[in-house]
Order: structure tokens, then sequence, then C-alpha cells
């Protein structure tokens, strides 16, 4: 398989007229040295490591090209380079994160073995901070303490463990401050991404991955961020082994890592000690100016985005694809080379204990602490149910005036049945606007997810019973204003079912909401998509068209049965007219509720609007369980899509020279 997958790059013509020859085979004073005996730690090694994307018609496009390496326990690996060279994507691959467009070839081994990483020993923070914006600090790390440890711990335990941690990560200061997010001003950036870093390492990880954690800081948050970073190998004695993807670090920062990964454009251009570095680079015609961080050197010598002026070249006179060429070429040529490739035999050979998982809270404490979590959230964050309340306040206000004391008349019976229908789907269609928010846990909930803080079941749980008060209120306050301003049908029975009603149609049309999330998270997209689905609903629910009216093929079977505004439109009017009296359209008689609903309305009153509201519990459960099903199905689905979309024995490479925009970083 390795001769197939071999670069199509030429080799770079050397220049006969230049003074000096530049080396291809480097010696170096370094030692690689493997610890011996059975020491608790996660060595990570990778060899001829390859991740393609498709790149269409023709064929699989190379990110990354036969890497190898290894991370070991009490080191931190930087892997660094220019822009689209494969840095996350590596990272990614090695925390297994790669998305189901991507293709991975190539032995990543744990300890020695292929294995699976069990909860508790591995922790990876992103490079966006995704954290509830409305929790404070404090809050932030006890909620993710109490849902990560075991309930073997009191309590007071894991307080006080989480109180330990911020301090470790110098956030005392700041523990009851909210994080804050685009719209309200919070912790600093660098005190956010040590927050993200904190709720990552309650259960003492022996294998940390960061992404860009110095992405977005000044110099001296980086600084600070990376030196409490680095002190986690100290942290109760415990050797941990930290692989961070780093753009470019200053000098300061640079110096706080042992081993260097060096990439370009999904190649190694170097791979060791950080000390042995300069010399690599010096050795082949490149040495770093004497008054120039170490680090940006190496970046700008092998970023061929921006190329330098071809008639001055770099050293040599050489171009920047023809640079990185060669010292792409020099490194695999070289002693240091050999001896990682040396040096992963060792590991592998000698290293082969196995990990315990971890165990974290159970299923119930899981729900209680996310409920709790989520009701702070959703009580803090005004986008989520307040305004869509005073939204709602107002219409009822409105409504309420401008139905004012209907009576029983004749022509009520069409303004009862509009002011309904109304009532309903505004009520239901403004749902919608709470779309974002949702969006934000969601995103929240897949990082939360990945790192095994809890699972799918637990998160819809939580998110169901925080929202339940919300909802009540939503429904009790404008569903009272409107019932006693317009005087719809009085009796305490008809009214808790007026409320009832309200309460489970916005319930389900959540619960609706949270399957497009899970589809399309763009929220932008959701909003048009779900105001889609229920514009939709709405028109086939038997009030604009009446039943009898509503083509049978498609928008009556199926689509006017699954369609919930029928059922809230039945229960609705069954609750409004049945009881009911009214004075016929020449005043010379009367006409029962039941006349109204079968022969205006066309409504089926051979069962109980009871029955109607059961029919929208049940469809507001099975909402919640499509949610669930997906977002548990999704990760299964992904790799049988992949191996569908590139089977093997199809794999087809393209020449890549450059890396664009289009790549993966």
């Amino acid at each position: 398989m390795s001769s197939l997958l071999q670069s199509h790059a030429s080799d770079c013509e050397q220049d006969n007229n230049s003074s000096t020859m530049l080396p291809t085979t480097v010696e170096f004073d370094s030692t690689f040295e493997v610890e011996t005996g059975k020491e608790e730690g996660v060595f990570l090694t990778w060899e001829d490591l390859w991740v393609t994307v498709s790149n269409g018609n023709n064929g699989r496009k190379p990110i990354l090209q036969g890497l190898k390496g290894y991370a070991k326990p009490g080191q931190l690996l930087a892997i660094m380079g220019p822009s689209g060279c494969g840095k996350s994507t590596l990272l990614d691959t090695l925390a297994g994160r790669l998305g189901f467009k991507t293709k991975q070839t190539g032995k990543i081994l744990i300890n020695g073995c292929k294995r699976r990483l069990a909860y508790g020993t591995s922790a990876y923070v992103t490079e966006d901070d995704t954290i509830l914006n409305t929790l404070t600090v404090r809050e932030a790390v006890h909620y993710s303490a109490h849902l990560q440890l075991p309930d073997t711990m009191s309590k007071e335990e894991k307080q006080e463990k989480a109180d330990l941690t911020i301090r470790e990560m110098g956030l005392q200061d700041a523990v009851d401050t909210r994080i804050g997010g685009r719209r309200s001003k919070g912790v600093s950036g660098g005190q956010k991404r040590r927050v993200s870093i904190c709720i990552e390492i309650f259960t003492h990880p022996r294998l940390l991955f960061l992404d860009e954690p110095t992405s977005g800081l000044d110099s001296a948050a980086s600084f600070h961020v990376m030196t409490r970073i680095s002190g986690l190998n100290k942290k109760d004695g415990i050797q941990m082994t930290i692989i961070a993807s780093i753009h470019q670090p200053s000098n300061e920062i640079f110096q706080l890592f042992h081993n260097v990964c060096l990439l370009s454009s999904g190649k190694t251009v170097y791979f060791g000690p950080v000390s042995a570095a300069d010399k690599f680079f010096s050795s082949n015609g490149f040495p770093c100016p004497s008054l120039q961080s170490p680090s940006d050197h190496y970046v700008k010598t092998i970023n061929n985005d921006f190329e330098h002026d071809p008639e001055k070249g770099l050293g040599g006179g050489l171009s920047t694809d023809e640079a990185i060429h060669m010292l792409v070429k020099s490194y695999d040529s070289s002693e240091i080379s050999h001896q990682v490739q040396k040096e992963l035999s060792q590991i592998n050979q000698r290293v082969s204990y196995s990990m315990e998982k971890k165990s974290h809270a159970d299923f119930l404490t899981q729900c209680l602490i996310l409920t709790r979590r989520s009701f702070v959230n959703m009580y803090r964050e005004a986008g989520y149910y307040w305004l869509r309340l005073l939204i709602y306040g107002a219409l009822a206000l409105s409504l309420g005036t401008m139905f004012f004391d209907i009576g029983s008349s004749n022509q009520s019976i069409q303004a009862r049945g509009s002011l309904l229908v109304f009532m309903v789907t505004f009520l239901t269609f403004i749902t919608v606007a709470g779309f974002p928010s949702f969006v934000e846990d969601m995103k929240v909930f897949e990082r939360e997810r990945l790192n095994g803080h809890y699972g799918a079941t637990a998160f819809t749980v939580g998110n169901t019973l925080s929202a339940v008060p919300f909802l009540l209120l939503m429904s009790l306050i404008p569903g009272a204003l409107v019932y006693y301003l317009v005087g719809l049908h009085q009796g305490h029975e008809q009214f808790v079912y007026f409320i009832s009603m309200l309460f489970i149609c916005v319930l389900l049309v959540e619960g609706l909401m949270m399957i497009v999330a899970s589809v399309v998270p763009n929220f932008l997209m959701g909003i048009i998509f779900g105001s889609g689905i229920l514009g939709v609903m709405m028109l086939d629910g038997g009030f604009y068209r009446l039943p009898s009216d509503i083509p049978k093929p498609f928008w009556k079977y199926p689509l006017h049965y699954i369609s919930f505004h029928k059922y809230a439109y039945q229960g609705l009017f069954k609750n409004e007219f049945q009881g009911l009296t009214f004075t016929t359209s020449n005043n010379q008689g009367m006409i029962s509720g039941d006349e109204i609903l079968r022969n205006l309305w066309q409504m089926e009153i051979s069962y109980s609007k009871w029955v109607d509201f059961a029919i929208l519990v049940g469809m507001a459960l099975v909402y919640r369980i499509m949610f669930l099903i997906i977002i548990k199905s999704f990760e299964m689905v992904k790799p049988i899509v992949a191996a569908i979309k590139c089977p093997q024995e199809k794999v087809r490479f393209t020449k890549v020279t450059r890396s664009r925009s289009s790549e993966i970083d």
C-alpha cells in the first residue's frame, strides 16, 4: 500500500554554480530515551500515516503524507507549520476525531497496541472555547466536576477538587465572572481558554490534545496559558502526555516544548527535539538570524503561501517549494529520522500495559446536573424564552382587545375559529426564534459528548425537563389573558385544556426544532428549514383548506395526518364549541356546537378532545426520541458512509504541490 502513496513532487535540481553544497544527511548529538518499567502514562506512536479527502472526480487528495512520530509521558509535543499544512488534521487523527469525508491509513498505537482511548485517559481542548456563556467560571467548572467525577466522591469533595483546579489554572480572581460571548462581556480570552482546560483535566487524563491553545491571545496571555499547561506534567506526580497544534509561538513558549513536528503541505519537514531543530535548519543552509525567533524562522522558511522574490529566493537561490522539498528529503535521509524510527520500534516493543477506564457520575446524577445547568442557562439567556414571553404577552393583549367579549352570535363562530388557529400557529411559529440558542447548546453538547462527559440520553432528558417550567409560563400567561379577555368557553376544564394544549404544542415544536438542529447545525439554514416545515404543517392542518377539499395524494395521505396542527385545531375547536349554542344567521334559531364542528369545520367528533391531546403528547415524545436516535446513530453511520464513498481498493491520489485554503488545517 505504501508504494501507492508516494508523492509525485519532482526532485529539486541542485545549482552547480552554488558555492556550497547543502547536506542531506545530518548527524545530531541528541539522545532518545524510553523510560523503563511499567510507568503509568500514554506512549502514542504513529507510522506511515496518510489522511486523504475527496477531490471530486479526480480521486482523492492527500492532506497528511506518510507521517511518523511519537509522544511520550512527561513531554510536550508541538505540531507546527503554516496555515493549511495539516496541523489540526494530524491532531484530530491522533485523537480519533476525523470526519466521515476523510480517509485514514497507517498505524497509530497507544502503549504499543491498537486500542481505543477509554474515558478519563484522554482529553481534547478545541480551538473554539464552546462553554455556556451565561455561566460564571465557578459554575462552569463545578457543573463539569459533578458530571465527570464518580458518585463515590461526595458533593463537597467534587467542589473542593473543582476549586483546586481553578486555583491551579490561576482563575481564582475570575470565579464569579460570567464566561460571556458575542452579546455580553465576560472573562478574557486567556481566562476562557484556561476554563476550557480546567473542564478537561478533572479526571487527570494521561493524554491531552490542545488545538491552537494560544489562538486569539496576546503574547502575555499565550505565555501564561502555555506555562500553566506545561505545569500539568507535574500534577499529582502524573506523567501527562501533551500534544498541541500551535501556529507560531513566541520564543518563550517554543522553549517550553520538548519535541516539535514541523509540517508543510502535509509532509514532515522535521520531527525531533526542539534543541536540535536549529542545527538541522542551519546544516541545510537556513540558519536562524540572531535576532529572530526560531519558531518564526522555521515557519517562514516552509511557508509557500507567500512566495519570496524569485530572483533572490531563499538560501542557495532556492524557491520556497524547492526549499521545502529539499528539507523534507534531507530529513528523511538524516540520522535524526533514523533515530525516530528506532525510538518508535523501542516504544512499541517495550510498552504494552493497558489503561483502565475511569468512572463518572451515574445516569441519574448526570440528568439532575444537566437539568440544573440548562435551567440556569435558559433563565439567564434572554433569547431563549424571555423575549418570546414578552412577544406572547403583547400578542395576547392585542388579541384580547381585538376580540374582546366575543359573545355567542353567529358572527362569533368564524371569529372564535380564527382566534384559536392564530393562537396556535403564531405561538408555535415563534418558537423558531429560540433555535440559535439551542444550536449553541448543541455545540457544547457535542464537545462534552466527544470527551465522554455524558451521553445523548442524559442531555435530552436534562434539556426537556429544564424547559418545562418556562414553557408552562409561556402558555399560562398569554393563554389566560386571551381566554378571559375574549370570553372563550367558560369552565375550569375548558381553561385547563386550553392551556395544556398550548403547552404541548410548544413542547412538540421545540422537539421538532431539536431534530432540525441535529441535522442542520447552521442556525440560519435551520431557521429557514424549520419555518418551512411548520408552514407546510400549518397549511395542511385542516383550517385553510377543509379536510374534504385537501388533495388525497400526498397532502391528505399521509401529510394531513402527521401534521400536528390537525390535532391541535381539532382539540381546541372541540374544547371551545362542544356544549355551546349559537344563533343562526337569520337570528331565528339556535345551532349547537357539535353541528358547527361537523358541518362547518368538518372536525372528527367521533372521539374525545382528550384523544387529540394524547396524540400530540405521543408526537412530542416521538420527536424527542427521534432526536435522541439521530444524535446517537450519527457517529455509527459516519464510518459506514465513508466506507461506501471510498472503498479501499478504489483510492486514487492526485498530485499535490501546494497547500490551499480548501485543505484541512
